[in-house]
């Protein structure tokens, strides 16, 4: 056994021997484990083509190379790396988001059995890249209701949305055990990305195996089992459930799938997934699922099942707590078509994927598909938050703007690069040649950075103050 085993526990090596019984396998993924792990990113297709992105960002001296299973997904090299990847500006005008090639295999998996889904949960939600990732596959069609348990992630959460131009969210904060009670056989799609020990991400966290042992990962395999269950409820009858971790061990991984085919051997089958992409199969296992090791692809490790709803099983017993009412009313049809000319007006559009509520001076757009589901949970946010009205009109709020603006070149005022660094540091912009209207979408790189005003020669910022960047910015 090599010298850098040691840096693992030991039963965890027992796990994996059981799992890599080849020697040679065994010792490339004890070797791997010790390097540091590649970096991903994932084009995000609402705001601009892959072959756009591609075009744009050919003068920097990144090398992406594709990830097999996601056609946005890319490894990157970049040989400058004093600039942090966050911090280019591609990735603050939400054209891209860093995620680890790993994870972006649930959703292919989910997406390629169910490409027309209109109700999809992503039950364990933050940070938002699977969110975005599902977000970008419906075209922000349909509704993702996209749950997280920990109260500080949801605003992270949020903000990653926001950035990549989301519209069909509805983002809620509970155990997800709730939502096989609440809301039976309500989705076409389930992603349960579930909390695990972790094991996958060593390369990218060190410490990630610290507080690691066999009781622990016996404890999480005890909440993945309740939440799968939950999951399975809220399944519609020949939907699609994608159970995935970023862990290693069967434990956590087959033996929860092994539980739920068990306890409902009529209603589960597994659809396999070895064809799924080309090399698929070196990661397949003989019941179908993806047992991702890092040394496989030279990335994180993962597990990724798919399962088939064929039939209803007996419900859960009904949620004993209360909603409450929703504060929130369709506007009137008046009202409904003032807000529309309104909008337009500053390049502000949508479809009828998108209905307009109200609740008292705010006016918000509800993904329609999520209309069956008010009443039954308590959401956090849903949709984007349009505007607010006051006496002269309405103040559109940045989230819209971001994700609805469709400007022609007379709405827009183009940015230099040293004036949108400026409006991302939250400062106001003094162009060399005034804005010819009072109110106009800012651009950088044909981008919507936001809606402004003009006040003199000096274009005011309206970037929120929580997304203010500090520090060098772009290049």
């Amino acid at each position: 056994m090599s010298d850098s085993s040691s840096l693992l526990p030991a039963d965890f090596l027992t796990l994996m021997r059981q799992n890599l019984p080849d020697e040679a396998a065994f010792e490339a993924f004890v070797a791997i484990c010790q390097q540091p792990l590649r970096r991903s990113i994932r084009i995000n297709t609402l705001k601009i083509s892959v072959a756009d992105f591609l075009a744009q960002t050919a003068h920097y001296d990144w090398q992406l190379t594709p990830v097999p299973w996601c056609d946005e997904g890319f490894w990157i090299t970049r040989e400058d790396e004093s600039l942090p990847l966050g911090s280019v500006a591609e990735h603050l005008s939400g054209l891209f988001y860093i995620q680890e090639a790993s994870s972006m295999l649930p959703v292919t998996a989910l997406f390629d059995a169910v490409s027309n889904a209109e109700t999809v949960m992503d039950m364990a939600a933050a940070p938002g890249s699977k969110t975005t990732q599902i977000a970008a596959r419906m075209n922000n069609h349909g509704v993702i209701l996209a749950n997280e348990f920990s109260s500080s992630r949801v605003k992270v959460l949020h903000a990653n949305i926001s950035r990549c131009g989301v519209s069909n969210t509805a983002l809620t904060h509970f155990d997800a055990r709730v939502f096989g009670p609440a809301l039976p056989e309500m989705f076409d799609a389930i992603l349960l990305d579930a909390p695990c020990s972790g094991e996958g991400v060593i390369r990218k966290d060190a410490d990630a195996m610290k507080n690691w042992s066999l009781e622990s990962t016996a404890e999480i395999a005890a909440t993945q089992r309740d939440l799968i269950d939950s999951a399975f409820h809220a399944l519609k009858p020949g939907g699609t459930l994608v159970y995935s971790t970023c862990t290693l061990n069967q434990i956590e991984n087959q033996q929860v799938i092994a539980w739920l085919l068990e306890r409902y051997p009529d209603a589960v089958e597994i659809t396999p997934l070895n064809d799924l992409f080309a090399g698929a199969a070196q990661a397949a296992t003989v019941e179908g699922y993806l047992h991702v090791f890092p040394h496989l692809f030279d990335s994180e490790g993962f597990f990724v099942a798919r399962l088939r709803k064929l039939a209803s099983v007996e419900p859960m017993p009904e949620p004993t707590y209360k909603v409450g009412k929703l504060p929130f009313s369709h506007v009137s049809r008046k009202l409904e078509s003032e807000i529309v000319q309104a909008a337009a007006a500053v390049s502000l559009t949508w479809d009828a994927s998108l209905t307009l509520w109200q609740r008292d001076k705010e006016i918000w757009l509800f993904p329609t598909h999520v209309t069956p589901m008010l009443g039954k949970v308590r959401f956090s946010r849903i949709g984007l938050k349009l505007a607010e009205t006051f006496a002269k009109g309405y103040r559109w709020q940045h989230e819209a703007v971001i994700a609805l603006a469709q400007p022609d070149e007379n709405q827009t005022f183009e940015l230099s690069a040293a004036e949108a660094e400026e409006w991302y540091h939250g400062r106001d912009v003094y162009p060399e040649v005034a804005p010819t209207r009072d109110e106009m979408i800012v651009t950088y790189q044909q981008q919507p950075l936001g809606l402004a005003k003009k006040v003199g020669s000096r274009i005011k910022n309206s970037y929120p103050r929580e997304l203010v960047r500090d520090g060098r910015l772009f290049r």
